[in-house]
C-alpha cells in the first residue's frame, strides 16, 4: 500500500510538471504512460501519440504551401468581414503587428475598422493608421471626439462597417494568417451565423505561447461558468441587428456580454478547434493579469443576471472558487421528492456508510431511498435492512436474478414515487450538505437530461469530474487521479459545465426523462450502461451537466483488477462491441476539443 501511495505521488509530480513545463510534457508523458500502463500499454500509447504529432509535422512543413493555396481558393458565396478594433492608446510596436496580422490574412475580402479615442498624447495611433489606410483601403480610420469607453467605441466601430459579418479583434492582439479563411469555410460548410475558434497567449511573438486555449463546442452551462468563447468570435449583421450593439454597461466585461447575447439567438453556433487567434499578455492587459480589475468580474455578473432574465431562468450569480469564473445558483421550483436508488449486495458496512451520509448530512429532506438488494449471502445484511426498513422514507426491494446492473436500475426505478431520480451506488458518502439541492438546480430545468457530481478517491484525488468520449480508447473520466483541489485545464474541474456523460454512481435525471429513452439498457450488464444513457438522453436532445458543486468520496478502488477470467472478459468485450455498434459513428466527444490528449484522463494538450 504505502509503495502504491509512492507511485501516486510521483505520479501527480509529473503531472504538475507537465501543466507547469511545457517543454517537459513530451518527454514527461512517456514517463506517465510508463507509470500507469505498464511498458506494453505504453509502447501502444506513445506510437499512436507520435502517429498524431508526425500528422501534426507534415502541416506545419506545408505551412507556407497551405497559406497559398488558400490564397488561390474561390468560395461558392462571397462574404465581406468588418474586422472591428477599438484603439486606446495602443503602444505603437503592437499598433503595427496587429494591423499587419490583418493584412496578411489569406483570405482578402475584409475591412478593418479602427475607431480611436486615444488622448492627445497618442496622437501617432493615428498617424499610423492613416499610412496603412494610404496603402490599403481595406483599411478605414476614424478619430473619435473623445474616449467614449470600449463598449461605444466599438459601436462606432460597427457604424463605419458595412460586411455581411464582424469580427471582435482586440487592439494589441494578432490574428493567425488563416483566421479569416478557416471562418468562411465554417459560413460555406456550416452555414454559421456565429463562430468562434482556439486561442492561445503570448508575450513577445506568437512563437513563445504560453498557453493554448483548446476550447468544446458551444456549452452553454460552460458559458455561464466562464467567459470560455472570448477570442476569436465572428458573427453575422442579421444576429447583430436582433442583439443590438455593444452595452455601455457592462463595460470590462462587454465580450461577456455580447457572447451571451449573441448564442441565445444564433441559429447555427461553430466550434473551429484550431488556435486562430494570439492574446497578447502585457503589464495592462486582461491577459496579463485580471485580479487589479475587479469592475470586470462586476460586469460579468452584471451581463450573467441580464442573459439568465432573457432565457426566463431565476437564479442569483456569484463568484466562483477561481477568479474569473462564476456560479449560478438556480432557484428551486416547488418541493419535488427525489428517489435514491442504490444497487446492494452486501458489504453491509458500505451501505451503512452511505445511508448514514445521507441522514445526517442531507439538507433537501423531501426524498426517499430505495435499497435494491441483490442475492446478498450474509445474514448481517439482512438484519439490517430489517432495521432501515423502520424508517418511514426507506423501503427495500429484492432483485432476484442475476446481476445486471443496468436492470437492476430499472426495476428500483419502477417503484420510485418521486419526480427525480438519483442513482446512487452503495460506496458512496456524500461531502455536501446541499446536495441534492446543488443537483435539482440543473435536473429542473426544462434543457437538461440528467446532472453528474464531483466525487473523490479517499485518498483526495478526484474520481470523476465527468466522463469523456474516445479517452482510453471508449470512454473515461476527465482530470482522474489529480488532487482534489486542483483546478484543472482551463478551471474545467471545478466549474459547471456541459459533457457527454456522467457516471451513474452519482447521477440524478428526471424520471420522465428517463422514461422517454427507455431507462437503462439492459444489454449493458456492468460496463457503459451510463454512458449509454447519456448519449440516449442527448440524442433525444438533452443537455447534459457535471456540477463541482456536489461533492462525494466514492471508495471504489484505484486498482479493481482486469478482466481477467474466460467469462468476465467474453462478457466486457460483448459490451464493448454493442457500444461500438450503437454508437461508434459518434465517438467524436463535442465538448473535449480533439486537441487535447485521448491517452491520458488527466486533460493535457497532445
Amino acid at each position: 500500500m504505502e509503495e502504491k501511495q509512492n507511485q501516486l505521488t510521483f505520479y501527480d509530480k509529473i503531472h504538475d510538471t507537465l501543466v507547469k513545463y511545457p517543454v517537459f510534457r513530451y518527454p514527461g508523458r512517456v514517463v506517465m504512460f510508463l507509470y500507469r500502463y505498464g511498458l506494453i500499454e505504453a509502447i501502444r500509447k506513445v506510437a499512436r501519440w507520435f502517429k498524431k504529432l508526425k500528422k501534426r509535422l507534415k502541416n506545419s512543413l506545408n505551412y507556407k504551401k497551405n497559406l497559398q493555396k488558400q490564397r488561390e481558393t474561390v468560395f461558392a458565396k462571397n462574404v465581406k468581414f468588418s474586422v472591428l478594433v477599438p484603439l486606446y492608446n495602443t503602444p505603437k510596436r503592437f499598433l503595427k503587428e496587429m494591423i499587419e496580422s490583418v493584412l496578411a490574412q489569406t483570405y482578402g475580402n475584409f475591412e478593418l475598422c479602427l475607431a480611436d479615442g486615444s488622448g492627445e498624447e497618442f496622437s501617432y495611433v493615428g498617424a499610423i493608421c492613416k499610412q496603412y489606410a494610404a496603402k490599403d483601403k481595406r483599411v478605414k480610420y476614424k478619430k473619435l471626439a473623445k474616449n467614449l469607453g470600449i463598449s461605444e467605441n466599438t459601436n462606432a466601430c460597427i457604424e463605419m462597417s458595412d460586411g455581411d459579418y464582424l469580427v471582435l479583434f482586440d487592439h494589441d492582439d494578432l490574428l493567425h494568417p488563416s483566421a479569416l479563411f478557416k471562418v468562411m469555410e465554417a459560413i460555406c460548410e456550416k452555414n454559421g451565423d456565429f463562430i468562434y475558434t482556439d486561442e492561445t497567449t503570448f508575450k513577445n511573438h506568437p512563437k513563445d505561447a504560453f498557453f493554448p486555449h483548446y476550447k468544446p463546442d458551444f456549452s452553454p452551462d460552460l458559458l455561464r461558468s466562464i467567459n470560455y468563447i472570448c477570442h476569436l468570435t465572428v458573427f453575422s449583421r442579421g444576429l447583430l441587428n436582433q442583439t443590438g450593439g455593444f452595452r455601455k454597461e457592462c463595460d470590462g466585461s462587454q465580450d461577456y456580454d455580447m457572447i451571451l447575447r449573441l448564442t441565445e439567438k444564433a441559429k447555427t453556433i461553430v466550434h473551429i478547434p484550431e488556435i486562430l487567434y494570439f492574446w497578447r499578455a502585457h503589464a495592462s492587459s486582461v491577459a496579463g493579469d485580471i485580479s487589479s480589475k475587479p469592475y470586470v468580474m462586476e460586469a460579468a455578473k452584471r451581463a450573467l443576471a441580464d442573459h439568465l432574465k432573457r432565457v426566463g431562468l431565476k437564479g442569483e450569480v456569484v463568484d466562483s472558487k477561481v477568479i474569473t469564473t462564476y456560479k449560478i445558483n438556480y432557484e428551486l421550483t416547488g418541493n419535488p421528492t427525489v428517489s435514491i436508488i442504490i444497487p446492494n449486495k452486501d458489504h453491509k458496512e458500505d451501505l451503512s456508510k452511505c445511508l448514514n451520509s445521507i441522514k445526517e448530512k442531507t439538507t433537501y429532506k423531501n426524498y426517499e431511498i430505495i435499497v435494491v438488494e441483490n442475492n446478498s449471502t450474509e445474514e448481517e445484511t439482512f438484519n439490517y435492512y430489517k432495521e432501515i426498513e423502520k424508517e418511514e422514507n426507506i423501503k427495500v426491494v429484492y432483485w432476484k436474478d442475476e446481476f445486471n446492473y443496468a436492470a437492476i436500475c430499472n426495476f428500483g426505478a419502477s417503484f420510485a414515487n418521486g419526480e427525480q431520480l438519483l442513482m446512487l451506488n452503495n460506496d458512496i458518502e456524500i461531502i455536501t450538505p446541499n446536495w441534492l439541492e446543488e443537483l435539482l438546480m440543473f435536473a429542473q430545468r426544462s434543457d437538461v437530461g440528467a446532472v453528474g457530481a464531483k466525487m473523490y478517491f479517499p485518498d483526495d484525488t478526484i474520481q470523476h469530474a465527468g466522463v469523456i468520449l474516445g479517452m482510453g480508447g471508449l470512454a473515461g473520466h476527465a482530470h482522474h487521479y489529480l488532487p482534489r483541489e486542483t483546478s484543472g485545464y482551463v478551471n474545467r474541474a471545478v466549474i459547471a459545465q456541459n459533457l457527454s456523460a456522467v457516471t451513474a454512481a452519482l447521477m440524478m435525471l428526471p424520471k420522465k426523462v428517463f422514461l422517454e429513452v427507455g431507462g437503462f439498457d439492459e444489454g449493458y450488464k456492468v460496463a457503459f450502461n451510463d454512458v449509454d444513457l447519456c448519449m440516449k438522453i442527448r440524442e433525444k436532445g438533452y443537455l447534459i451537466v457535471f456540477t463541482p458543486y456536489c461533492e462525494a468520496y466514492h471508495y471504489e478502488s484505484k486498482s479493481r483488477g482486469s478482466e481477467d477470467s474466460p467469462e468476465k472478459i467474453k462478457r466486457f468485450n460483448s459490451e464493448v462491441e454493442r457500444f461500438y455498434n450503437k454508437w461508434g459513428k459518434n465517438l467524436v466527444d463535442p465538448y473535449y476539443n480533439p486537441n487535447l490528449d485521448l491517452d491520458t484522463e488527466q486533460v493535457i494538450p497532445l
